[in-house]
């Protein structure tokens, strides 16, 4: 798909809505989406009509994560090369100077959640359902954004067990602003830009920028280069390995087979219900 493809621009009265058009693969991020969304983020940045930024899906998710049908690293280092590369993009739109509100429906995950995360604001669809499953796989968060977001025992609870929790949770704990349904969402992501947009940019920049520095003296950059440190090592676990290895040999289909089969197995026994987080992509 040509890049121009890969993210669609629509222009509208507060700026512009960029929406993620992988809509086969619930939105996956690969590299060249990742560097199309870059682009039209600095775009958008440099276009003085432009006072606000939507980031949307295509089709039936907003982002299922990272693809995980591209090839793997063989090594910590050639990992942590690529996972910078993401870091990279996730945190060039937290530091945008203009307001990015993340418009999420169906399925927000993995990336596509630290995604969202990385946006000023979250509007969700009543029917979406937001988790970090990396865990489950032998792999772990790229950008370490949930702490500074919902608190550490939130954060600890869900990372660790890689459960999914539905919008009027995430809204509940604090991981999203607003929950609206879903023929809504559009309309009420027009009515939030359209507020923000009343602010004059002179303004808005610094204050964002207040905002961001906050969470820097709170460590925010110093936990997502150790994190990124980290997860480079993490992805060589053995688990990891072995679910590199069944998509290589066997696809993406059956490697989350696998995944959820081994979860089901620990489990069982267990008469306590729970939710068991498991999404359709990884």
């Amino acid at each position: 798909m040509p890049p121009d493809d890969l993210v669609l621009r629509e222009p509208t009265p507060w700026g512009v809505r960029l929406t993620l058009n992988r809509p086969a693969k619930l939105n996956a991020i690969n590299a060249e989406l990742r560097e199309a969304l870059s682009a039209a983020v600095a775009d958008a940045i440099d276009d003085e009509r432009v006072r606000v930024i939507a980031i949307a899906g295509a089709g039936r998710a907003f982002c299922a994560g990272y693809d995980l049908s591209e090839g793997q690293p063989t090594d910590a280092w050639g990992w942590r090369e690529v996972l910078a590369a993401d870091v990279a993009a996730t945190l060039a739109i937290w530091r945008c100077p203009k307001p990015v509100i993340a418009q999420i429906h169906g399925y927000a995950l993995a990336g596509g959640l630290e995604l969202a995360m990385a946006c000023d604001l979250i509007v969700a669809a009543d029917d979406t359902r937001l988790g970090e499953p990396e865990i489950r796989f032998g792999s772990a968060p790229v950008t370490l954004l949930m702490p500074f977001l919902i608190g550490q025992k939130r954060t600890n609870e869900l990372l660790l067990t890689g459960d999914l929790v539905d919008a009027q949770e995430a809204r509940r704990i604090g991981l999203v602003n607003r929950v609206v349904a879903a023929d809504e969402l559009a309309a009420e992501v027009d009515r939030l830009a359209d507020r923000l947009a009343r602010v004059p940019p002179d303004v808005m920049a610094p204050t964002k920028l207040m905002l961001n520095r906050a969470m820097e003296a709170a460590g925010f950059g110093d936990a997502v280069q150790t994190g990124l440190d980290l997860q480079s090592f993490v992805n060589m676990s053995g688990t990891s390995r072995a679910f590199d290895e069944i998509v290589r040999r066997d696809g993406l289909k059956a490697a989350l087979a696998w995944r959820d089969a081994r979860y089901d197995e620990r489990l069982a026994g267990d008469r306590t219900p729970t939710n068991d987080g498991r999404d359709p992509s990884g």
